[in-house]
């Protein structure tokens, strides 16, 4: 029987260079780029697998990945080797472990966490327009905090997914959804195990109707009854978003 060896790699990107995280033929996108980088080091072409398949414009400082070669490297000489194929492109390999194969980046994840920049001023920034969603209306970070707490919990989230979803079941349980405030910048905190596509973008965008006084905090309740996209508010720009953190058991 062949033997192979299995890695596990932490992931930085920075989403405004890339058209998502999943391979396209002509599009360059993260899970293209670090397979490049692998057959470039070791000449063999191999499948990476990530936890998530975050959208174009979409960030990461935590993302996880894994894929699987016939020799053995150390882990510190795939880092260093990787990143030099990745140098200049807006992606980093920050962490490389040998796992035992079992071990999915997908679906041996028990949890993921998300946070969310709102940069809340009459000015845009010159440093974060790709890195954070410019709102110039001053929004109500209380009202926003209060209603973001009816999202905890286990949901039918009909309501706050893209039309395009391909998961066929749309109940999803959030562990948490906090909403911090440090000067002029809103970060949010969302943690579950697994999200619908556009969902966190999806509640953002309503909870962003709420800060702003177009809704009230029973507007949510309906909208999370309803189950009807279409009662909800927009998609937040894919600019805020990051995934931060991928967890697994130990």
């Amino acid at each position: 029987m062949k033997t192979y060896h299995r890695y596990k790699i932490g992931i930085e990107y920075d989403g405004s260079s890339f058209c998502g995280w999943q391979r396209q033929d002509v599009l360059r996108t993260v899970q293209g780029c670090i397979e490049e980088a692998i057959q470039g080091m070791t000449g063999q072409k191999v499948l990476v697998e990530g936890a998530g398949r975050t959208d174009t414009g979409v960030h990461a400082t935590g993302q996880v990945g894994h894929f699987d070669l016939d020799k053995y490297y150390p882990p510190h000489r795939i880092q260093d080797g990787l990143n030099f194929y990745l140098k200049g492109l807006g992606v980093v390999i920050f962490n490389v472990e040998k796992v035992d194969p079992p071990f999915h980046a997908r679906f041996s994840a028990t949890s993921r966490t998300y946070h969310y920049h709102i940069l809340n001023r009459r000015s845009p920034s010159a440093l974060d327009r790709f890195r954070a969603w410019h709102v110039v209306m001053p929004l109500d970070f209380e009202a926003m905090k209060n209603a973001s707490k009816h999202l905890v919990g286990h949901h039918d989230f009909s309501a706050f997914r893209s039309s395009k979803c391909q998961s066929n079941n749309p109940v999803k349980t959030l562990t948490q959804f906090d909403i911090h405030k440090e000067g002029d910048r809103l970060t949010a905190i969302i943690k579950a195990r697994s999200f619908l596509h556009n969902q966190v973008r999806v509640m953002m965008g309503t909870l962003k109707m709420i800060g702003s006084g177009h809704w009230e905090e029973d507007d949510l309740l309906r909208i999370l009854l309803n189950k009807d996209r279409i009662k909800a508010g927009p998609t937040a720009p894919p600019h805020g978003l990051y995934l931060v953190d991928v967890g697994y058991e130990k």
